[in-house]
């Protein structure tokens, strides 16, 4: 498979893209692959720095594994690179070892801050196997941490923010495509009196509120579709908090009884507007792996 390969634009001078990414306590704030870096004591007669890390995988266990620095450089152009190699004897760590670089790059509007490693798998056939799906998303996760880190080199935004804005918008933007697709597939579609009986008491006949019925779900479906396919455009969330507000008015209008039943559209609707509030608000400077070049030109 091809190595990865991230680079990312920061508008911020070479020395403070050093710090962040130089220093274990602040590298691990911002890169999504490790949890926690630990420098081990130098050694005067080694020419490399050595250094433990962990990842966390949830259920209380991490990964553990090893690396070192095993060179710097700076070129006569001003540009740095820093070398390195990685390994793990965790049984459970998918990477066995691997080496790579950073580089950093001086440009007219800041720093080029790009990485290039690869790796090879344990458990042979199966290992390379699982590796189709694990490196697309540690290369992401590498990409999405760039950025994170651009965010902080220019704008002073703590990785751990970014790291709660990315929580709160998937959780909104998620529960949005529940609702979405459920409202429209259950009572709708799958078993559509309820509604029917809404849209008949709306003055419709039997045939046109299940037309109306059939319509709706389709329509609230493929909107629960596009909110995850089209996961980053921001304008699907602010469209559907004009409709969200529309949609009941013409069933209060006509029953406006339905105000005083539980779980009554006006309920559901105020719920799903403040969630695509909440997700826009979330959406503001969130770091995405799309901000950083995935590719290197030959």
């Amino acid at each position: 498979m091809r190595s990865i390969f991230v680079e990312c634009l920061i508008r911020a001078p070479i020395e403070r893209v050093w710090e962040l990414t130089q220093r274990p306590e602040l590298h691990q704030r911002w890169d999504l692959r490790f949890s926690s870096i630990q420098y081990l004591a130098e050694d005067s007669q080694a020419s490399a720095q050595r250094f433990l890390y962990q990842t966390k995988i949830g259920f209380g266990l991490a990964i553990a594994g090893e690396g070192e620095s095993v060179g710097e450089k700076e070129g006569t152009d001003g540009r740095r690179t820093s070398a390195l190699k990685f390994w793990s004897d965790d049984p459970r760590a998918l990477i066995l070892e691997g080496s790579g670089f950073w580089q950093y790059e001086p440009h007219a509007k800041g720093t080029l801050f790009r990485t290039r490693y690869d790796y090879r798998t344990r458990y042979g056939f199966f290992g390379r196997s699982a590796d189709v799906v694990f490196r697309p998303l540690i290369g992401w996760a590498t990409a999405w941490s760039f950025d994170a880190l651009r965010l902080w080199a220019e704008r002073d935004i703590q990785p751990e923010l970014s790291m709660l804005r990315l929580k709160v918008y998937a959780l909104a933007r998620g529960m949005l495509v529940f609702a979405w697709i459920y409202q429209g597939l259950v009572p709708k579609l799958l078993f559509p009196r309820f509604d029917e009986r809404i849209s008949r008491a709306s003055g419709f006949d039997a045939e046109t509120a299940m037309k109306i019925t059939t319509t709706a779900g389709v329509v609230e479906c493929s909107f629960g579709l596009l909110l995850l396919l089209l996961w980053r455009k921001r304008w699907l969330l602010q469209w559907q908090i004009p409709i969200l507000l529309l949609l009941p008015m013409g069933l209060i209008f006509n029953r406006p009884s339905v105000l005083t039943e539980a779980f009554n559209p006006v309920t559901l609707n105020l719920s799903m507007i403040v969630l695509a509030a909440l997700a826009l608000l979330a959406s503001k400077d969130l770091p995405s792996a799309r901000n950083c070049k995935r590719e290197q030109a030959e």
